[in-house]
């Protein structure tokens, strides 16, 4: 689908949901029935409430004839098998992060986030008109799946830890919960990463299993109670600058679908992901006060670590790109994106955020 004709039906903001026509939809339109798995419990009541954005919106755009009803991680299937039952009709559609699914192939982290990347605002500007969307299509099109942004957390935090980390050596020998390609760059530093169930984690971290756990940010974080067992709390979560989440739909599913019905989805995933940020982005700094009068100490991570882990990211992105077609082709693209982004933000945003911050009024 050309980038124009998505913009035109979707609108960058989402709010072109608010301009169809429910009567007129649902006058002669057939009456559908979806299922969506998430691969998020409800607890996490941002990301999980995405879909139930999508549900709702999607419903009262079609006047009812077009319902999804969202499944929590677990329910249909494992949260990290959403992709899967996409793709293979288990269910009509999913909500997801596409890194989860790294070990199929890396190149699906374009779609989410990769170690020091796109902001979330960049993330989105490349998805919607910088041909991340045509180029992330035609790799979900190998597994039978059009995708659709569909909500972001913006820049999380860097983790979790028993102990103060004080330089890159403290690193050596650390069992620390991290996945995917901020799994790899950890490793490369000589951490020992896991992969552990969200459920898992504050047990493994409190008999000390692991050393330290990524999760999200302050308001997932303080639910998942982790300051109770390690109160150091690090920052930036330089492997997840700007994260999206994804809506995947069959293929299949999706060419049987009505024209205005698709144009409701659309809308509808579009709104979802602009609200996820917004909502992150109100209840974030009022959990980290929150956290920060329970104890919790925040550090900013060592600057050689910074360094060595961006040294190690970029280096993995070269190799990868070397022996792998897919993630070459999206990388190519994606780079060149990210220079220009960067020199703009730099010049513009940086400068105005660090003099506001730095001479507080």
């Amino acid at each position: 689908m050309e980038r124009r004709s998505f913009l035109k039906k979707a609108g960058a903001t989402g709010l072109a949901a608010a301009a169809v026509s429910a009567p007129a939809l649902a006058a002669d339109g057939p009456t559908i029935r979806w299922r969506l798995a998430s691969s998020f419990p409800k607890s996490l009541d941002t990301i999980y409430g995405a879909a139930e954005v999508l549900s709702k919106r999607v419903a009262e755009i079609t006047g009812g004839k077009f319902q999804i009803r969202v499944f929590a991680g677990g329910e249909i299937v494992p949260g990290t098998q959403v992709l899967d039952a996409v793709q293979n009709g288990t269910v009509e559609c999913g909500h997801s992060a596409s890194y989860y699914y790294v070990g199929k192939n890396k190149a699906f982290a374009f779609d989410t986030s990769i170690p020091f990347g796109l902001t979330s605002r960049q993330q989105n500007a490349w998805m919607y008109y910088g041909g991340g969307m045509k180029l992330m299509r035609e790799f979900f099109a190998q597994y039978n799946i059009v995708n659709f942004p569909g909500g972001n957390t913006g820049t999380q935090m860097g983790g979790w830890f028993r102990n103060e980390v004080k330089s890159l050596a403290d690193l050596k020998g650390l069992k620390m919960r991290i996945p995917g390609l901020g799994g790899e760059i950890m490793a490369r530093l000589g951490a020992v990463p896991q992969t552990i169930a969200g459920g898992d984690i504050y047990p493994a971290l409190e008999k000390g299993t692991i050393d330290a756990t990524e999760w999200v940010g302050p308001y997932d974080d303080e639910k998942l109670g982790f300051y109770k067992v390690a109160k150091h709390y690090y920052y930036p979560g330089f492997w997840e600058p700007g994260p999206l989440l994804s809506f995947y739909v069959s293929s299949k599913e999706w060419a049987k679908l009505p024209k205005e019905y698709q144009a409701a989805f659309e809308a509808a995933a579009a709104e979802a992901n602009v609200l996820m940020q917004a909502e992150y982005d109100a209840k974030n700094p009022q959990a980290l006060v929150s956290l920060l009068q329970k104890g919790v100490k925040l550090h900013k991570y060592p600057v050689d670590i910074l360094k060595a882990a961006q040294k190690e990211a970029f280096a993995l992105y070269e190799e990868e790109a070397a022996k792998n077609p897919a993630f070459k082709k999206i990388y190519t693209e994606w780079k060149k994106f990210r220079t220009l982004q960067h020199g703009w933000f730099n010049l513009a945003e940086a400068t105005l955020e660090n003099f506001m911050y730095s001479n507080r009024k």
